[in-house]
């Protein structure tokens, strides 16, 4: 393992897990959380597909264990992740990663996460609901994550993204 990636990464984790939870928007039974897209995107272009994934992973699994997370997260958090992920590591462009978190959190990580709330959290709503709420979130992730990438890009200080890849 690259110790620049995993040092990245913990603090990626680090920081969805401790911030994640101050910025969001309450959507019926589910939480849009921005920050935690603006995290997988950025771990997408910056750590590969198999780290973001990870990250997603660790992120919503802290959250749900300090009480600040929902069981929602792991389907729309690592299916966003994983789509960003692939996608960016086939095209080598940022508006991928974008498109990907936006599908996999918005389409397929809320109709993977209706069994979770049906099961699991009890609710009635019906297998497209978490669609609007999901995207919301996954579309203000992807707003802030590439105005930071671009403005980091524009500041000239690509060298670190160099060397994590």
């Amino acid at each position: 393992m690259d110790n620049k990636k995993l040092t990245f990464s913990a603090l990626l984790i680090a920081l969805g897990t401790m911030t994640g939870h101050l910025i969001y928007i309450p959507v019926g039974v589910a939480k849009a959380f921005p920050v935690q897209h603006l995290i997988n995107i950025l771990s997408a272009v910056l750590l590969g597909p198999a780290y973001a994934v990870w990250n997603a992973f660790a992120i919503s699994l802290l959250r749900n264990m300090l009480g600040t997370g929902s069981l929602l997260a792991f389907p729309g958090s690592m299916i966003g992740a994983l789509i960003a992920g692939l996608l960016y590591q086939k095209f080598k462009d940022q508006r991928w990663a974008l498109a990907g978190e936006l599908v996999g959190t918005g389409l397929l990580g809320a109709v993977a996460a209706y069994p979770i709330a049906r099961f699991l959290m009890g609710s009635s709503s019906a297998v497209f609901f978490f669609v609007i709420p999901f995207s919301l979130s996954a579309a203000g992730g992807a707003v802030i994550a590439y105005l930071f990438l671009k403005a980091v890009e524009k500041a000239d200080k690509l060298s670190f993204i160099e060397d994590l890849n």
